[in-house]
């Protein structure tokens, strides 16, 4: 049974969209430290993004400052974000790519966002929903799966995903689709073996390729 409304409505007041990293710095950071905090949160937990950036933000919190910073350094402070070694190197190509081609400042538009190397859809519009307030679906593993899983959609990936979601999501659902989706999907609807008992929403889902829930 579909019912887009209601179970935004549900998710929305169970999964508030200040308690993930990246939405909770909505209008408190730069745009620059929500889009390095985006790279950072690469097959990261959340609550390692949050520290990992405190970290780096106290000793550097501009282009000009990540570009500065001795390699070795920036490894070792990133180091339990994971994959650290590729993300200090995307962070210094990011920054280098703002300083010469965006005089050090984060683009305010998608096209010139992922014009940059490292830096892909789900990140260009978390920047441009988190960083500049501007009516995006920025859409990640959760994002794409679950809309599947309930029945919304049918698409295979991320992109199609966002694509089918701007026919058929209200928009005044839109700042909030993010964390809510990611949330419930790390804490109910799980990849494999979802927790179906528990959902607050399963009246309303399709169930669409479970095949073992809890």
């Amino acid at each position: 049974m579909i019912n887009i409304s209601k179970t935004m409505r549900i998710l929305g007041k169970r999964y508030p969209r200040s308690t993930t990293t990246l939405n909770s710095m909505r209008g408190k950071a730069s745009p620059f430290e929500i889009l390095i905090s985006c790279l950072l949160s690469l097959r990261a937990r959340d609550e390692i993004t949050d520290l990992v950036s405190r970290d780096l933000f106290a000793v550097a919190d501009t282009p000009e400052k990540i570009v500065k910073l001795p390699m070795a350094r920036l490894k070792k402070i990133i180091f339990r974000s994971g994959h650290f070694n590729k993300k200090a190197v995307a962070l210094k190509e990011v920054s280098k790519d703002l300083i010469k081609r965006f005089d050090s400042k984060v683009p305010k538009s998608y096209d010139e966002l992922i014009s940059i190397k490292h830096i892909g859809p789900k990140t260009a519009n978390i920047v441009l929903a988190f960083a500049f307030g501007k009516l995006v679906l920025p859409i990640d593993i959760h994002c794409h799966r679950i809309p599947n899983r309930l029945g919304w959609i049918k698409t295979r990936t991320p992109e199609e995903t966002e694509r089918e979601l701007m026919k058929i999501l209200p928009k005044r659902f839109w700042k909030e689709f993010n964390s809510a989706f990611v949330q419930f999907g790390r804490e109910i609807c799980l990849p494999v073996s979802p927790k179906c008992s528990e959902c607050p929403v399963g009246k309303f889902c399709d169930r669409v390729g479970v095949l073992r829930s809890r």
